[in-house]
């Protein structure tokens, strides 16, 4: 039976003969259903309208990213870490090319993904790299095909392997994730953020909301864990969830920064009210 990707948050569905009623994640109020209603496609016809585009970052970090865009558009990270390869994030399109292109650099061992809007073709990724998927507890109610390749962890924090940790900061979804890798390609570590911390578009700053697109802000505690789940890491370099998203350097005093503004903007403080 086919197995179905909404068009519009690039979710993929368990098998069924028919498309879903309707999805789950796009009737949320994160998300949205767009106004034409809710398509549907699958990853055989995605392989024939959508190819995937690649970008080196420094050494040992890789963009990956749909072209055309498709659904919400974001990018994933291959981390080329000593210890082993790391898909962050996922986006829906996987091809024969872009399954070459990745054996070659060492395959991927394990996928970490920061929250469900970017699971989409997650399954399809570990299939074809014998890797486990790793997400947060908290968001196993937005699993819509589930698969022995997912194993879902709780509390705070999670080590990956020596110098790789996955961190909960919440948020925009209750088990929102980032990734801290201690060396980073140049040694100065690197925060994996997906947008749970969004890098905003001046690439100056940062900003954190419930729903980007229905402009649901968070509360100014909420963010303010968020700075404290991250206090202990050293990092130099940020990556968002889009290719142009980045900063660096001086990434930690960024979120520091971000996170005052963010809170006396929510208070109506220092020239805000």
């Amino acid at each position: 039976m086919p197995i179905f990707i909404c068009t519009a948050c690039g979710m993929q569905y368990a098998e069924s003969a028919q498309p879903p009623a309707h999805c789950v994640i796009c009737e949320e109020e994160r998300q949205y259903v767009p106004p034409r209603g809710q398509t549907w496609t699958t990853l055989e016809a995605l392989r024939g309208s959508h190819t995937n585009t690649f970008r080196e970052y420094e050494k040992g970090v890789i963009g990956i990213g749909s072209t055309p865009a498709f659904a919400i558009g974001q990018r994933a990270l291959l981390l080329r870490t000593g210890a082993g390869n790391i898909l962050w994030d996922c986006i829906a399109t996987l091809d024969e090319a872009t399954v070459t292109l990745i054996q070659g650099l060492g395959g991927i061992d394990a996928i970490a993904i920061s929250h469900p809007h970017f699971y989409t073709t997650m399954v399809e990724w570990a299939h074809a790299f014998t890797a486990r998927i790793h997400l947060h507890a908290a968001d196993r109610q937005w699993i819509m095909r589930n698969d022995p390749a997912i194993e879902l962890w709780d509390g705070e924090t999670r080590t990956l392997w020596d110098g790789v940790t996955l961190i909960r900061c919440g948020g925009h979804f209750e088990g929102g994730t980032v990734l801290h890798w201690a060396g980073g390609a140049a040694g100065s570590g690197v925060v994996c953020a997906g947008d749970i911390l969004t890098v905003t578009t001046d690439r100056k700053w940062l900003s954190f909301m419930r729903s980007y697109p229905n402009f649901l802000p968070l509360s100014a505690r909420t963010v303010e864990r968020i700075g404290e789940a991250l206090a202990p890491y050293a990092f130099d370099t940020i990556y968002g969830h889009y290719f142009d998203r980045v900063i660096a350097p001086h990434a930690k005093a960024v979120v520091e920064a971000s996170v005052a503004r963010y809170v006396a903007a929510v208070e109506g403080t220092r020239g805000y009210e």
